[in-house]
Formats: C-alpha cells, sequence, structure tokens
C-alpha cells in the first residue's frame, strides 16, 4: 500500500518551515482507496516567494486547521503505507519535522519519484514534475497546489509501476534513509550490541566517554550513528574505537538515565543537546472571580508550571484533550478569546464558568484534578515501566513531587515502603529536565502503573 502525497509550505529556514497545504492518496498499486486534502494553518508566516508560486497567502489559512489536528487523520491513512513523492526526502523531511514538534516520533518508509523516473524512464530533459508529466502526456492542474501535484504524481507513479517489471528498482529504492556502506570495525562494534532498550556508551581509544545516548533498539540506533553522513556523525566515525552499553527495560527509565549522566560526564559529542528541549509550560492563576484560569505560555524559571511542553503547539493539542476530558472551559484555558460564552457551552461541554454560571468550587475542582494529575505537586508515588527480564519491572520514584531517582523491583515483591524504595533506587537529580521527560511519558503512555505511597 502506498500514501502518495504532496506538501507546500511556509518556505524559510531549514527545518523551521511549516506546512500550508497537504494532499494523500492511498493507492493500492491499482486504484485510489482513500485521500486526505487540507489546508492548514502553519503558525508561523509564508514567505513572499512562496505565496506567488503557490497562490497560497495567511488569509487563505486563517480558518484552516492547525497541524496537531489533522495529525491523527494523517497518521490513520498512511499507516503500513510506503510514502511516495516527487522529492520524497522534502516532504518525508516536512511531515517527520512536524510530528516531532508534537513530540511523536514519525516513521514510514519511503520512495521517490524523481528516482524511479530517471532509472525507468532516462534521458528525460527535465525531471522537475511539471516537465516531466508534460513530456509523458500526463494532465497537470493547479501547479504547486498539493492535490494537483499529488495527482499527477499517482498518475506517473502507475506509470511507472508499469514499466518495472521485474519490481526491482522498487524494492531497491524503498528505504526509511538513505545507507551508506559501514567499514569493519564499525560492523563489529554493531554486531556486538543488543536490540534492546537501554543506553549506550561510545568511547575513543583512551576509554574517554565522546557520546552518551539511549535507544528502544541500541542495534538500529548505532547503525544509523555509523551510516549518517552529517559532519557530527563523521567526526564519531572516526573517533570511536568501542561501544559499552546498559538495558534498561524501560524507555523512561533510560530517558532519565542518558540525561542525568550527560550532564555528569559531559560528553564531547553531546554538547548541542543539552540545551532545553521544551520552551512552553502550562502556568495557572486564579481571576478576579475566583476562577482557576489555564495558561500555555514560554517556559519560565521563575515560575513554577504545571507541566511543559516541547512548544507551544505541542501544549495547545494537550489542552484541547483536557478541556474536553475534564469540562473546562475554552476561554479560561485561553484556547477562546471571545467576551460572552466560549463555543463548547452552546454545545453543552461546558457548565458555564465563563459567563458565571457554573459554581466556582465545581469548576475548580475539575480543574485542580487536572493540575494534580499532571503536576504531581507534594504526591508519593512510583511510576511502573517494562523492567529488563520478563520477571522485572523498572520503576521511578517521587516523593513529595520531587523525582529521587530509578530503580527495578521483582514481580513476586509489592512495594510500597518508602525506606525500602529509597534504598534500592539508583539516585538522581530533581531538575526540570528530568521533571520533562517523566510529565512527557506519562502523558503519551496511558497504560503505564502510577503507584500512590503513603505519607511518612
Amino acid at each position: 500500500m502506498y500514501a502518495i502525497l504532496d506538501i507546500e509550505t511556509t518556505g524559510g529556514k531549514y527545518n523551521e518551515e511549516g506546512i500550508t497545504e497537504i494532499a494523500i492518496y492511498k493507492f493500492d498499486g491499482h486504484t485510489v482507496v482513500d485521500q486526505f486534502i487540507s489546508l492548514i494553518d502553519p503558525e508561523r508566516p509564508i514567505q513572499p516567494f512562496v505565496v506567488n508560486l503557490t497562490g497560497i497567502n495567511n488569509q487563505m489559512l486563517r480558518n484552516a486547521p492547525k497541524f496537531y489536528e489533522v495529525a491523527k487523520r494523517i497518521i490513520e491513512i498512511t499507516t503500513d503505507c510506503v510514502i511516495v513523492a516527487h522529492n520524497s526526502s522534502f516532504d518525508y523531511r516536512i511531515l517527520k519535522t512536524e510530528f516531532s514538534r508534537l513530540g511523536f516520533e514519525y516513521e514510514r518508509q519511503s520512495l521517490c519519484t524523481v528516482e524511479l523516473s530517471k532509472k525507468l524512464i532516462p534521458d528525460q530533459q527535465s525531471y522537475s514534475l511539471g516537465k516531466l508529466v508534460r513530456g509523458l502526456g500526463i494532465p497537470l492542474s493547479d501547479r504547486h497546489r498539493a492535490n494537483g501535484d499529488a495527482l499527477a504524481t499517482v498518475k506517473l507513479f502507475k506509470l511507472l509501476l508499469s514499466k518495472d517489471l521485474e519490481k526491482k528498482i522498487i524494492i531497491d529504492t524503498v528505504r526509511k534513509d538513505t545507507k551508506r556502506q559501514v567499514d569493519n570495525r564499525l560492523l563489529s562494534i554493531i554486531e556486538e550490541t543488543p536490540a534492546s532498550t537501554g543506553i549506550y556508551y561510545m568511547h575513543r581509544q583512551d576509554g574517554t566517554i565522546i557520546y552518551i545516548g539511549k535507544s528502544k533498539n541500541i542495534k538500529k540506533r548505532l547503525t544509523q550513528h555509523f551510516t549518517n553522513d552529517n559532519k557530527k556523525s563523521r567526526k564519531i566515525q572516526e573517533e570511536v574505537v568501542n561501544v559499552t552499553y546498559e538495558i534498561t527495560g524501560s524507555e523512561l527509565l533510560a530517558l532519565l538515565k542518558e540525561s542525568e549522566e550527560i550532564k555528569l560526564n559531559k560528553p564531547i559529542y553531546n554538547r548541542a543537546l543539552r540545551k532545553s528541549n521544551f520552551d512552553h509550560a502550562l502556568y495557572q492563576f486564579i481571576d478576579d472571580d475566583g476562577y482557576i484560569n489555564l495558561r500555555i505560555e514560554k517556559a519560565d524559571n521563575k515560575k513554577t508550571s504545571i507541566t511543559t511542553f516541547t512548544n507551544r503547539q505541542q501544549g495547545k493539542l494537550y489542552l484541547h484533550r483536557w478541556v474536553e476530558e475534564y469540562n473546562l472551559c475554552q476561554k479560561l484555558t485561553g484556547l477562546e478569546t471571545n467576551k460572552k460564552q466560549c463555543f463548547n457551552y452552546t454545545i453543552k461541554q461546558c457548565f458555564g464558568a465563563c459567563i458565571l454560571e457554573e459554581s466556582v468550587e465545581n469548576y475548580n475542582a475539575r480543574a485542580q484534578k487536572l493540575i494534580d494529575h499532571q503536576s504531581f505537586q507534594e504526591q508519593n508515588m512510583i511510576i511502573i515501566d517494562k523492567g529488563r527480564t520478563v520477571d522485572e519491572r523498572g520503576f521511578v520514584f517521587i516523593e513529595k513531587g520531587q523525582f529521587k531517582g530509578i530503580g527495578y523491583f521483582n514481580l513476586n515483591h509489592q512495594v510500597n515502603n518508602t525506606e525500602i524504595l529509597r534504598t534500592i533506587i539508583t539516585p538522581m537529580s530533581h531538575n526540570r529536565h528530568a521533571q520533562h521527560i517523566i510529565q512527557s511519558y506519562v502523558r503519551t503512555h496511558k497504560k503505564l502503573k502510577i503507584q500512590t505511597l503513603p505519607n511518612d
């Protein structure tokens, strides 16, 4: 199954572009079986040259959905599909970047019709989409608009499939990332590492740690390090002589251990990663009428946040979910700026706090429930996740709202004694980065078991 797509963007600096329009056609090799076409509000200005090229301007996108509002649909229509696009490295990179801003790792196989065309239809004057399809007699309307270009790519791909009689080129071209040959020294390092979740440490000849990383699949991640062709990867490939590792079982424990050990060891090639990986947070205040208000704002070290987010877009995505889950008011959460009642009140999903109809006590009780669940303030608990073996569980220990460390216990033992937990954990530092890791992980892993502990 294929997801044939085209994306229009705002233009701008590399990896800072936003999507303005997307068209996806799900294609089974014979016919289109599903489609999704939408303008998208990129929440950033469109470059003037792009407006001239596509005809899409900021005014057109004023009422368009934002990316987080269509993300679920994009995941659904592309699941178990190979991404097909004309110059797929661009479209696939843009999609991965947008999902990364939401804290989601989007990964699909990809196929480029530019590369396929060069192999299957050689000696064309140009392989730009417009000139190529015109030369092949394929109709193209609405050039430089997502739907027009995607439809033309569907027809081009049908032609390419018919020309690839042995199917060898398509099989060889499908990939997740560009692969390079790995020399024998690096290959032997990869072969000695497990395909398990944990932490890995890259060493120089003298044993110095030059890089610390975590992965759900250490072997796969090292393969990526040793096949990437960027400047940092090439330096690592030249210097690394050995890789040691520690299995954690749990990705959460690996994330926390990675953060702690990078701060302690300060490896030379981790320096660029030590910048904060969150820049927005959820804050609360009481308004003049006594209601709890919530706001997504720039993260401020001087203010106490409820929880933190990678960016504003991710924060608004979760706040929309929580408004629905806890029946909160869109005005009191900053999602609407109407002077009268919020939209949810008109559809009976808000009980009227926005127009002082609902009592302060009832509304604040629900808002406080959300705050308590997301912040862990003053709470004693363990967050239980996978262990290193089938009969073991890993856990994160939080005491009075402070992260204390990580540990493991055997399934045959019920651990709820605070003194024992303090003894068996590996102590770690409580800081804003560790707090962000824990809160983000809990938000996205709904099946985690959280066990509250008695107060001393």
